[in-house]
């Protein structure tokens, strides 16, 4: 199909993998033994290798962040309507990257790839990845393509975290950071949401102690309720009155203990959806690096002091009516890496979706983003 028929301005792209023989060691000890990253890139690579930017997922992502497969609408990547020809982040001035994190289910070894010890899927024995396992992971492959240095990095949510992470692991490989949407920690309540949805998975009959595989089935109760706690937690109270309200299925009460209201509908439908596509595995590894993350605490809790290693320009973005990732988490960051004297752009942006926010082409948000952008593109060397 030509890129003109496709609903991406990008048109079609295609996934990439590398392997990788050298193990990867964990930060909890543990080494991945031999693994494969699966990545997408849009964009040209310019001669001096300056105009990289690595764009890092959130949870139930994965490396398809822009262009489409087949022309298939429903096809389109996560944030394309950031990324492309004349796009915030332009596909005409950089070279983009996208990696599937290793214990991801969308290609990257994890827990359903088959241990070649074994000849049996990892399952439960899937060793636990931490968001500073991830950046690794990714800076090898970034070695394998010979870029030493990247133009910028930007996340969102969790991608948000590599983000930051990046600029502390490898300060020197890191020109920018953009970090929307993000925490330097998760709170309490975080965790607990967390923890809530993992036991929603682990409880299910169907779970097998992780190793389900085996038994032919999938816990897609435990994924549909982790994913409908979840979906709360992504929406703000003023999304959900406005789309929902106190509707009802039926023009009348049922007087029982099914759907009744369209907001219930509605969240029974995302997680039957999720829990048909998604790996439980998976998403206990992925929603464990959430909680994990956390830079201050090797320095007794002084953010300030963990940030200072980075020596990247920052853009932070928040959302008004993001609970799950609030503004105040984001000021956190800005007020340490302002007491470290960096640069650092803050847009606090007026938005009614909650943490989906960053997901969605809001213009105030996409004009900062594209300012952003613009000026590190007149920077770059050629």
């Amino acid at each position: 199909m030509s890129v003109s028929a496709s609903p991406s301005a990008l048109g079609d792209v295609t996934p990439q993998r590398m392997t990788f023989e050298q193990p990867l060691p964990l930060q909890s000890g543990a080494q991945l033994p031999a693994y494969e990253l699966v990545y997408e890139t849009y964009g040209t690579l310019n001669p001096a290798r300056s105009n990289a930017v690595l764009v890092c997922h959130a949870l139930n992502a994965s490396h398809h962040a822009a262009g489409t497969y087949g022309g298939d609408p429903k096809s389109l990547g996560w944030w394309d309507n950031l990324i492309g020809p004349g796009k915030p982040l332009d596909t005409n001035r950089f070279y983009v990257l996208c990696v599937n994190n290793p214990g991801s289910c969308f290609g990257s070894t994890g827990p359903m790839s088959v241990d070649p010890q074994t000849g049996r899927p990892w399952g439960s024995r899937f060793p636990v990845v931490t968001v500073e396992d991830w950046v690794d992971a990714q800076a090898r492959l970034l070695d394998r393509l010979g870029i030493t240095r990247l133009a910028a990095v930007i996340g969102g949510s969790l991608g948000g975290m590599q983000a930051l992470s990046w600029t502390l692991r490898h300060p020197e490989r890191v020109a920018n950071c953009a970090a929307i949407a993000t925490a330097p920690s998760l709170s309490a309540q975080n965790i607990a949401f967390n923890e809530v949805a993992r036991r929603a998975i682990i409880t299910d009959p169907d779970f097998h102690g992780g190793d389900f595989y085996a038994h032919g089935v999938v816990p897609k109760q435990g994924l549909a309720v982790a994913r409908m706690i979840g979906h709360i937690t992504y929406l703000s109270d003023d999304a959900m009155a406005t789309k929902f309200g106190r509707a009802l299925r039926n023009d009348a009460l049922g007087y029982g203990f099914g759907v009744e209201f369209e907001i219930e509908s509605y969240l029974r439908y995302q997680g039957d959806k999720f829990s048909g596509y998604f790996d439980a595995n998976s998403y206990l590894l992925i929603t464990r690096a959430l909680d994990y993350f956390d830079p201050a605490r090797a320095t007794g809790g002084d953010l300030a002091a963990a940030l200072a290693p980075a020596t990247a320009r920052f853009l932070l973005v928040s959302f008004t009516t993001d609970w799950r990732f609030s503004p105040q988490r984001s000021r956190e960051i800005v007020q340490a890496l302002v007491s470290n004297r960096r640069a650092v752009t803050y847009a606090e942006v007026d938005a009614p979706q909650g943490h989906d926010a960053f997901l969605m082409d809001h213009p105030h948000y996409h004009g900062v983003v594209r300012a952003w952008f613009d000026r590190i593109a007149q920077e770059i060397a050629p």
